[in-house]
């Protein structure tokens, strides 16, 4: 049966949409692009296709480019029309496609032979590689990849001030999309201010986001060229615009389904988890933003958070595929990704966790050259102690705070030693032995040497970095986080490590939403949900009190007014709708509810739910094409799931005791009293 799909080079057709999106992110309207390197698509390939036929067949053939087929390598079959007979036998089918301006792709239709995975493609390099598609969206020859474009749907503002000078409108929550202008009379120019606050709707000078719109005829009506994101919306017309009617927004979204769900006892948690996901779903486009309205960048650390917040909500694998294959970028290497050495290191563990997550091995094959020639990179960068530090170019972030980068950091060589391992895993799945043995070995030695190098008994922690073979003492979070969230430590060092850093108000606090994912997460690893549950109320509680529609890049409860907004030296620099501070999303799913899977593809998992202090809660996450429902409360608890093989982790009477679930959707109800 023919079933065709648009074929192209493997990762160009995200390498290439990526480039279009970078560059999308404006201020005052000047453009703003990534200060990183943008790859591009390869603008000429050639793919060929082995075939067997017992009769001649009539094939169509539909490229974006220009192109030619040829059979045999033999030239005078050499043609550029829509169709071609193939005759009977055993031939090899030929076609080279040239297109500079998008990604040179096919579509070929034939009775049996017809685009799909098994064509090949090469760049001209001598390589031919597994050709690469996305069949569920790009499936009949009209639907070409170059056209690809997100559905919108219109929206109504729920207020509109029409004031002397101006049109104040408000959306009444954190929107994406374009705005749309009917009516307008009168020739001249609309200057439009858009806001995620009030303040800086109506601050003209400071407002970072600014269109001007040139009308020469009366009762025009038009949507705006370029997408924004916004709450508020500021229209000052010149003097000659003597009338503007209705204005709309035309919605822009990624249609992903929710698949998860939750509901407890407490009114604020439900309402931080459903901002959650809408934060969440707003920064899920073509692939995961940090935030929509400033930078609009695909950022790996970002990325990384969102992935695993997706895992459970959307559990939408093609937007992980895309983002991960459009960080990836092209070879060589010359530096790390998003410029961030730490980045980089995101960028690996993010693979393995997919493949945990999704069971998508021909993915993680799909990626696997790519991931040895990044980790030759990133091991060629080490000094003479075998441990990464931030060299020529390189940033080490770490995370927005006052804390010295220089030289050894640990928490670098803790996400390091993490990568290695995953790269050790990835050549198992492979069969790759000699870079599975390479990569545990180094994993190993890097592990011991993290350990006696940073580890202090007194103080009961990793300290936070060496500068030339000389400790520095202090002691930070972050080392101590991946190490407790990796499972590094032995059960003695976790619980000093608890005591004496992770809960300890003399250590330095974490700021970000971005870090306090991986605090709160590590919190959660040693049993502290209650504590985790309070933080989350009052953090993210703090910015639904200060009227957050979405969840901010940060937030500082000492601040006051206006100053919630300033970030950058920008009095509006903050991001009001950030990926990262969507992160309840994975502490509920994960560690209230317990849902994790044990093997890739949730074929078998573990469900370990703690009330951390609620009465009850009531919940489902998605496990792969299966979904698994939980209740709870200090009575009994109760699960049932659709597919896999679960476990029911709980404690009763200071016990730990385990139950399999059935997978038949029949309840399983645990008595706790």
């Amino acid at each position: 049966m023919n079933m065709a799909y648009w074929i192209w080079y493997p990762g160009d057709w995200e390498v290439w949409l990526h480039e279009k999106i970078s560059v999308q992110r404006e201020m005052r309207g000047a453009i703003y692009p990534p200060f990183w390197r943008l790859d591009r698509h390869y603008s000429s390939v050639i793919y060929k296709y082995k075939y067997v036929i017992d009769q001649p067949e009539m094939i169509d053939i539909v490229a974006d480019g220009t192109f030619a087929a040829f059979l045999d390598g033999r030239d005078n079959y050499r043609t550029n029309q829509g169709q071609l007979r193939l005759p009977a036998g055993e031939h090899e089918l030929t076609i080279t496609v040239y297109n500079r301006v998008n990604v040179p792709a096919i579509y070929v239709s034939g009775e049996t032979v017809f685009s799909n995975d098994q064509w090949q493609v090469s760049c001209y390099d001598q390589n031919w590689h597994t050709v690469g598609n996305w069949k569920k969206e790009f499936n009949t020859s009209e639907k070409m990849p170059s056209l690809f474009r997100l559905p919108r749907k219109l929206e109504e503002p729920i207020t509109v001030d029409r004031r002397s000078d101006s049109i104040f409108i408000d959306f009444g929550k954190e929107m994406f999309g374009y705005l749309q202008l009917e009516k307008v009379k009168g020739e001249g120019e609309l200057t439009i201010y858009y806001g995620e606050s009030v303040e800086e709707a109506e601050d003209k000078e400071n407002c970072i986001l600014v269109d001007k719109i040139a009308f020469s005829d009366d009762e025009e009506s038009m949507m705006l060229e370029k997408s924004r994101a916004f709450r508020y919306v500021q229209i000052v017309p010149s003097e000659k615009i003597i009338e503007i009617g209705n204005v709309h927004l035309q919605y822009e979204y990624l249609p992903v389904e929710n698949r998860s769900y939750f509901q407890s006892s407490d009114s604020l948690l439900n309402q931080i988890w459903e901002t959650s996901l809408y934060t969440l779903h707003l920064n899920t486009r073509e692939f995961f933003y940090d935030g929509i309205k400033r930078d609009r960048w695909v950022w790996s650390g970002d990325a990384y958070q969102s992935f695993l917040m997706d895992y459970y909500s959307f559990f939408d694998c093609d937007v992980v595929k895309r983002t991960l294959t459009a960080l990836r970028g092209k070879d060589p290497v010359v530096m790390h990704i998003n410029t961030i050495l730490d980045y980089s290191l995101y960028w690996f563990i993010g693979i393995y966790d997919y493949y945990m997550y999704s069971g998508d091995l021909e993915f993680v094959k799909s990626q696997y050259d790519r991931m040895i020639s990044l980790m030759d990179f990133c091991l060629a960068r080490r000094n003479e102690n075998s441990m990464m530090e931030g060299i020529e170019n390189d940033w080490v972030f770490v995370d927005w705070a006052d804390i010295d980068n220089r030289g050894e950091v640990s928490t670098i060589q803790i996400l390091l030693c993490r990568s290695l391992q995953t790269m050790a895993l990835v050549a198992e799945l492979l069969e790759d032995e000699e870079r599975k043995i390479f990569y545990e070995n180094e994993a190993e030695m890097l592990k011991d040497k993290i350990m006696e190098t940073f580890w202090d008994e007194e103080k009961g922690g990793l300290i936070h970095h060496r500068v030339n073979n000389q400790r520095n003492e202090k002691i930070t979070k972050y080392p101590n986080i991946f190490a407790l969230s990796f499972g590094y430590f032995t059960d003695l060092q976790k619980e000093k490590v608890k005591q004496q850093v992770m809960l300890n108000p003399q250590v330095q606090a974490i700021k970000t939403p971005y870090m306090r994912f991986f605090e709160l997460a590590a919190l959660c690893e040693v049993g502290e949900h209650s504590f985790v549950l309070d933080e989350i109320s009052a953090y993210w509680g703090g910015m639904l009190k200060l009227g957050a529609t979405t969840f901010w890049e940060e937030y500082d409860p000492q601040l006051s007014g206006k100053d919630h907004l300033k970030m950058y030296d920008m009095p509006y620099g903050k991001s009001l709708c950030h990926a990262w501070g969507a992160s309840p999303i994975y502490l509920i799913g994960k560690y209230f509810l317990g849902v994790r899977p044990l093997s890739p593809g949730y074929h078998t998992f573990a469900v370990e739910p703690h009330l951390g202090g609620l009465k009850w809660f009531k919940g489902t996450i998605p496990i792969g094409q299966g979904e698994v429902e939980i209740h709870m409360n200090h009575e009994q608890i109760k699960v049932r799931t659709t597919s896999g093989a679960g476990i029911l982790k709980y404690e009763k009477d200071g016990k730990p005791f385990e139950v399999t679930i059935p997978n038949d959707s029949t309840w399983l109800h645990v008595n706790l009293v």
